[in-house]
């Protein structure tokens, strides 16, 4: 399906991917190694694509357009990069970490140099709505970090505690793609406001299916391990519902995971989720999500690029990976 999708902007996603291949270019090889060797390992491009057809769908998509794609991609990148070496990750899409692979020095100094490339070709668009939104937005993420940094291992966190860290950590970024390429469309705040709302309950779904399939996803086809979560102290929504519906022998067993950061009892652990309901439970939330991120794409008019949106809120709660 996803191919189906890219196919409404077509050209322009192959602009994107132009332009950021170009914009990797330095003069210090071990940049240049890094970058191409986190962003050739592929992914959705899932956030570029949401610029290019929240543009299309307010009717414009443009050089400016190609190049908040390619903004937002650097920045999910630089996330990326640093996310995995704080999680003291090894393995992402189905291939060694670039901290595993490079080091956790240059991951990180490649992850700065992302973010700055960034900032560097926000400011060739001259338009500060847009500059002033990311900065806030960047620092949000940076934020979403740290709390879940501080709450790695916390057996207590709880629901509204976890939707706030995936909202700052995830969420917003979807959010700020479409906001932004409404801002760069020239429309009005509450547009703005409304594909901003779509952006965010879409990236709200995907993370919650995404801490679904941690639990029951096919390491070879997710590209990571089961209970890798659970190896980092994070108490994801899946967790929390268990520990709130289950037994006491069930809820000491996860609780005691969660401090020690061990997935060692990961199938007494997934076997307590199951019978729980708590992945059904986790599921529920995420479609909920899902039809409010729906509703906001009902103020568009009908178009292909539209119906491509309608189909990528659809896909972040229909997928194995």
């Amino acid at each position: 399906m996803m191919q189906q999708i890219r196919a409404t902007v077509a050209t322009e996603f192959e602009q994107v991917n132009r332009l950021i291949v170009e914009q990797l270019h330095s003069d210090v090889p071990m940049v240049e190694n890094v970058g191409h060797y986190i962003v050739g390992a592929g992914g959705k491009r899932l956030r570029p694509l949401l610029v290019l057809l929240s543009a299309s769908a307010l009717g414009s998509c443009g050089p400016d357009q190609i190049k908040f794609a390619a903004i937002i991609e650097f920045i999910h990148t630089a996330t990326l990069l640093h996310d995995d070496v704080v999680d003291i990750s090894a393995l992402r899409r189905g291939r060694p970490t670039a901290n595993a692979e490079f080091g956790n020095a240059p991951s990180v100094l490649v992850g700065d140099f992302l973010y700055s490339r960034a900032f560097q070709l926000m400011v060739q668009l001259a338009n500060m709505d847009i500059l002033d939104h990311m900065a806030d937005t960047t620092n949000t993420i940076a934020e979403g970090e740290v709390l879940q940094l501080a709450r790695a291992g916390q057996a207590g966190t709880t629901e509204a505690q976890y939707l706030d860290v995936i909202s700052r950590k995830t969420a917003i970024l979807f959010a700020a793609a479409c906001f932004g390429a409404a801002t760069l469309n020239g429309e009005e705040q509450p547009v703005r406001q409304s594909m901003h709302s779509f952006g965010l309950n879409l990236g709200i779904a995907f993370q919650m299916i995404d801490d679904v399939l941690d639990y029951e996803g096919d390491p070879a086809t997710m590209g990571k391990n089961v209970g890798d979560d659970l190896t980092e102290g994070k108490t994801t929504l899946p967790l929390i519902h268990a520990m709130r519906a289950g037994n006491a022998a069930e809820q000491a067993l996860i609780s005691d995971a969660i401090r020690a950061k061990s997935a060692e009892r990961i199938d007494d652990i997934v076997s307590a989720v199951n019978r729980c309901g708590s992945l059904d439970y986790t599921r529920a939330q995420a479609i909920r999500y899902h039809d409010l991120a729906l509703a906001q794409l009902q103020k568009l008019p009908d178009s292909d690029s539209r119906a491509s949106l309608e189909r990528i809120t659809h896909l972040s709660v229909n997928r194995d990976h």
